[in-house]
């Protein structure tokens, strides 16, 4: 990480997009999720929104084409409206094994990425972008809808998440 006194700048942005994505959004968003009934987690307040589950199916579609199958050069097979079409998918512990398993393919995609690689041109879904754009994407998208899906969760079940209890011990008022 750092060579002659100077940090890898390369190295900082994948370790903390790795601590984003891995280390706080996705362990809660799983334990957020995992107390769902099939019910709540399809429900849409109306036809323009998403529920849960085409959200998850949706996190699952982005990771897996923006940082999996972009980053090992695979054929890209995802059908992006189909993940919003969704309004019966499976329970929550399904979605939560699938998106895992594409997460753990993340992990070990950004776990070998090196300073040359982020500065590679990448072409995904129609975008032209560096493979750090790429990344920064990813969390940033990722880290969007586990804000949705937190707020869609607290305003079904009434109740806070307890994400931030540490804090509320810190004796600051703000």
């Amino acid at each position: 990480m750092t060579t002659g006194g100077k940090t890898d700048l390369a190295d900082l942005f994948l370790e903390q997009s790795r601590k984003s994505l891995f280390s706080e959004c996705w362990p809660r968003m799983r334990s957020t999720v995992e107390g769902l009934s099939e019910e709540q987690l399809w429900w849409r307040p109306n036809d323009a929104s998403n529920s849960i589950g085409n959200l998850l199916l949706h996190l699952n579609g982005n990771v897996r084409q923006w940082l999996v199958t972009s980053f090992n050069k695979q054929a890209d097979r995802r059908n992006r409206p189909e993940e919003f079409a969704e309004k019966a998918g499976g329970p929550a512990s399904a979605l939560l094994a699938k998106l895992g398993a594409t997460l753990a393919e993340a992990e070990e995609v950004l776990s070998r990425l090196s300073e040359t690689d982020l500065l590679a041109p990448m072409d995904i879904q129609g975008y032209h972008v560096t493979a750090l754009g790429a990344v920064y994407h990813v969390v940033e998208h990722f880290s969007m809808h586990y804000g949705q899906i937190v707020y869609i969760t607290k305003a079904l079940q009434g109740k806070d998440l307890g994400f931030y209890r540490e804090l509320d011990k810190t004796g600051r008022v703000s």
